[in-house]
């Protein structure tokens, strides 16, 4: 057991880091698809006038 404390330890920093960046990027990429769409629906009402 004591032969896993330093690698949790070394591990599990990185561990964390990444969560905390997928979970920022996610809420970032949703409101960037949000973006695209809106343009996407501004595009297609500027090509009907």
């Amino acid at each position: 057991m004591e032969q896993w404390i330093p690698v949790i330890g070394e591990v599990g920093f990185p561990i964390v880091i990444t969560m905390y960046l997928l979970i920022r990027i996610e809420g970032k990429l949703e409101v960037l698809s949000n973006s695209i769409s809106e343009l996407t629906n501004s595009i297609s009402t500027m090509k009907r006038s």
